[in-house]
């Protein structure tokens, strides 16, 4: 799909165009989204541009993914997409300055791109230019992490409360336990999406302040380095909470051996108890003949008695301990 943001008599919309269909003369930006290979080679005829493949996109290194070409800007980012669904992403996104116009090049439909592409439809003072556009969508994008970065924290502390119960309560069960193990284990793949981004983001920020071929206003600089700053914060805080959701993984771990070696605890306790009646009844059962208790009366209650005997003294030695 291939949509374009035009002016109109009192703002910007946004209009569908299908190669061959001419463009219009005085679009600003250029949305490439899951393109065709027709809408893809329109855009790079009418703006001189080569727009990256999905696989180029991939590519990690810093010069398949910051360069000028052609005096057009390429930038691309890692952003996380489907962020509130139970199978979040990581995708790549290419912005292109290039003749006075933004070009983006996605595979993913993330929210801070529909919301800031809804967002321009109604604030015309957002479409002043291309890099106002970039400052725009970058900002969304940040602020996207950042409420992600919150929720997360909300997640983990209400986990530590369970963890570290106050005032006496419960202790959690194993069932508590293993399902707390889940909820840090899906906040931890939440947390690594979010860095990666950020760290992608503060690239992306870094370079394009520097690009020779991007002309950019005082309040445009402004505008991205207190993104920048942003994301080294934000940056930051993801760090301390990679941390926490350490700190909690181990602590749940912890718990969990401690009540397993409980349980070891008790089955060895009771084991221990068990050998002298069976030591007393293993030397009853060998059926030798001259047995003084053979041939009494009080033989076997004897026998019965001294066997509840061993084994209540050690458990009574073991609760005085505080082993049970």
């Amino acid at each position: 799909m291939l949509r374009l943001l035009i002016p109109t008599g009192s703002g910007y919309t946004w209009v569908e165009n299908t190669p061959p269909a001419p463009f219009p003369d005085e679009f600003l930006w250029a949305d490439l989204f899951e393109p065709t290979p027709g809408e893809e080679k329109a855009v790079e005829a009418l703006l001189t541009v080569d727009v990256p493949t999905r696989d180029e996109m991939r590519e990690i290194e810093t010069s398949n993914r910051l360069y000028e070409e052609n005096g057009a800007v390429y930038m691309t980012a890692t952003v996380g997409s489907k962020l509130d669904s139970p199978t979040p992403e990581s995708s790549a996104i290419t912005f292109i300055l290039a003749n006075n116009r933004l070009i983006t090049n996605r595979y993913v439909d993330p929210t801070p791109v529909r919301r800031f592409m809804a967002h321009v439809e109604r604030s015309p003072a957002a479409c002043t230019s291309s890099a106002t556009l970039l400052a725009g969508l970058l900002e969304a994008f940040v602020e996207r992490m950042a409420d992600l970065l919150e929720k997360v924290q909300l997640e983990l502390d209400s986990i530590s409360l369970l963890i570290f119960p106050r005032q006496n309560s419960a202790s959690p069960t194993n069932r508590d336990l293993q399902a707390m193990i889940q909820k840090i284990g899906v906040n931890g793949d939440l947390i690594s999406k979010a860095r990666e981004s950020l760290v992608s983001f503060q690239r992306l920020l870094m370079y394009v302040q520097q690009a020779s071929n991007v002309t950019l206003s005082k309040d445009q600089t402004g505008r991205f380095k207190s993104t920048l700053r942003d994301v080294q914060s934000l940056s930051d805080h993801a760090s301390f909470l990679g941390g926490k959701i350490q700190f909690l993984l181990d602590a749940v771990l912890g718990l969990i051996n401690l009540e397993q070696n409980n349980i070891i605890k008790i089955f060895s306790v009771v084991a221990v108890m068990f050998l002298p009646p069976t030591l007393i009844a293993s030397i009853y059962g060998m059926n030798f003949h001259f047995m003084p208790e053979l041939d009494k009366h009080w033989g076997y209650p004897m026998a019965l008695v001294a066997m509840v005997a061993s084994a209540v003294i050690p458990y009574l030695y073991f609760r005085r301990k505080g082993w049970l």
